[in-house]
């Protein structure tokens, strides 16, 4: 029997949904719309910062690169899910299930990276507006783009190669949409503690430590406004950071509850919920909120409108 259950697993067998077939054709419909939606709102959104030189500063140069990644995180997850769907299940080869994990490990450390860049740039703007320009330049913004790419890389290594030299038994069956840490850690066997530390050490290094650089910038901000004597000046100052503390609070909350907390005992059905809706439905809405809520990004589309109108 021991034999049996260390059998060596040559693929994954994905089988989320496959208990109710009579919702796989109205789910597909409905990612498919989300997927083209966040398609066309994040490059829709890099389009008009690249166009529209008022947009071009250290805060939109930044989202682009986070409507960027929102494009490449969803585009390893969604198309995924459309064919567990399709198909009722679906096969993946170990090194597919690898290279998946690699690559959503990747681009969602970027992500979180790139929300901590934003902070505190928000942080400088409005706590050393004098010192903006000099804190923030050009060489400045690429040299934190580039160490977020780079930690981000070192992450999924780290990550991947941590969570795929762990035993997995012969039950190869996963009941989730895509290849994620928390299902994959319910099929092992055998001694995993020390891959299981440093999975959980760079979890705490990436999640809560951006975390803790977007509370210190923000409780810094905080502090700042309620120093400025009139009500209007403070809802304006407020307001240059609420798109990015929404979409903050959305990333974060869903990630918390996805990786920071314990998943003995814990619904795979939960588990789906929360990871559909930080894969797909978070990178669809930080387009509508960063261009609803800024009014930049209003005025630079409604010209880009315009000039269709007229042409």
């Amino acid at each position: 029997m021991a034999q049996v259950n260390l059998t060596m697993v040559t693929e994954f067998l994905l089988i989320a949904f496959t208990d109710c077939p009579e919702w796989a054709l109205p789910l597909f419909l409905l990612f498919l719309l989300i997927y083209l939606v966040t398609l066309l709102g994040n490059s829709g959104m890099i389009a008009l910062i690249r166009g529209d030189r008022r947009l071009h500063t250290p805060m939109y140069f930044l989202l682009s690169h986070l409507s960027f990644m929102d494009i490449c995180y969803s585009s390893v997850t969604v198309p995924q899910m459309m064919v567990v769907l399709l198909e009722h299940g679906a096969a993946l080869s170990y090194t597919r299930c690898a290279a998946q994990f690699f690559l959503f490990t990747f681009f969602g450390s970027i992500d979180c990276y790139l929300l901590a860049i934003m902070a505190y740039d928000r942080y400088v703007a409005v706590c050393q507006p004098l010192l903006y320009v000099t804190i923030m330049t050009q060489k400045a913004c690429f040299c934190f783009v580039f160490g977020a790419y780079t930690a981000g890389l070192f992450s999924a290594l780290v990550r991947t190669i941590s969570a795929f030299t762990l035993t997995f038994c012969a039950n190869n069956e996963i009941d989730f949409i895509f290849c994620d840490l928390p299902p994959l850690l319910k099929l092992t066997c055998g001694d995993s503690s020390t891959q299981e530390i440093i999975i959980i050490v760079f979890a705490i290094f990436v999640i809560p430590a951006c975390m803790a650089v977007i509370l210190v910038s923000y409780l810094f901000i905080v502090v700042a406004i309620l120093r400025i004597p009139s009500v209007g000046g403070r809802a304006k100052t407020f307001s240059t950071c609420a798109s990015h503390l929404t979409a903050v609070s959305l990333f974060f909350g869903t990630l918390i509850f996805m990786y920071l907390r314990d998943h003995a005992g814990q619904s795979s059905e939960k588990d789906r919920v929360v990871s559909v809706f930080y894969t797909t439905v978070i990178p669809m809405l930080n387009p509508l909120i960063y261009s609803l809520r800024n009014k930049e990004v209003k005025e630079a589309l409604w010209k880009v409108l315009s000039r269709a109108q007229l042409s």
